[in-house]
């Protein structure tokens, strides 16, 4: 069902892959909602994942950028603006990579080159993203910049390796930007902490099948899909939330203010 939360609305989404990935739904759920947007990613993820479908599928335009290289980006932001016909409303920053897992590298064994690369894929651009947005006066009044992270910022999950570190990093540039945003452009910024989901990205970590099955016993109300998460941001691009603003918002099924759970506990008697 949709209600056309977003009609009217422009913007931009980085990160589809494929149909598994949480910016790939979030794509097709705002083209349901009346939104229209330019897609976007690396060049390399371009060539592994399928966007070329999901333009089709949405009417959108793909603009390869890389989202370390502030030109790529600048040129992004232009071009979006002139395909898309005026300002920016909503931006979702769905972009993450830790070379050290792939690599298979320890925490306590980093290869600090990777670390960098890592960090700089994953939480820089954010910054990267708000900047050229904010230089180039992009977004309109009210407008909604989202970020998605993971719990893993707060607390110790072991396997999570470095990316733990570079969520914790976006968050705080959220915070920090949105309030620079917000005063001065009545833009927001929020990040969503989203359950852990299968998606292509979230598959290579290690243990992560595990993980899921614990987390959907913790959380009351099992966990958050790709799908839900989708929804979710809808209502972060919306209208209905224009008061809200450098949040890091759990969409977790309530996992992140659950001590155990009795599945849990019977798990272990």
């Amino acid at each position: 069902m949709s209600y056309n939360l977003l009609k009217g609305k422009r913007g931009i989404i980085f990160g589809a892959l494929d149909e598994n990935s949480i910016a790939w739904k979030t794509a097709e759920r705002v083209h349901a909602e009346g939104g229209t947007f330019v897609l976007t990613n690396a060049p390399v993820a371009m060539r592994m994942g399928q966007i070329k479908v999901l333009a089709e599928q949405t009417g959108s335009e793909v603009i390869p950028a890389d989202a370390t290289s502030q030109e790529d980006l600048e040129n992004l932001v232009s071009k979006s603006v002139e395909i898309l016909g005026g300002k920016l409303d909503f931006v979702l920053h769905s972009i993450g990579m830790s070379i050290n897992v792939r690599k298979g590298r320890h925490y306590t064994d980093e290869h600090y080159d990777f670390t960098t690369k890592g960090w700089d894929i994953s939480a820089l651009s954010f910054h990267r993203v708000m900047q050229s947005l904010y230089k180039a006066d992009a977004m309109n009044e009210w407008g909604s910049i989202v970020a998605l992270t993971y719990m893993a910022a707060q607390r110790t999950f072991p396997d999570y390796n470095d990316m733990a570190d570079n969520k914790a990093y976006l968050e705080s540039v959220a915070r920090s930007f949105g309030y620079f945003f917000g005063k001065e452009k009545k833009v927001r910024v929020n990040t969503i902490s989203q359950s852990p989901t299968a998606t292509t990205a979230g598959s290579g970590v290690k243990g992560f099948d595990g993980f899921i099955s614990y987390a959907e016993k913790m959380s009351p109300l099992g966990n958050a899909s790709a799908q839900d998460c989708a929804d979710y941001t809808v209502s972060l691009f919306s209208d209905l939330t224009r008061k809200v603003t450098m949040q890091n918002l759990f969409h977790d099924g309530g996992f992140s203010n659950t001590g155990v759970s009795q599945e849990v506990i019977e798990q272990f008697e």
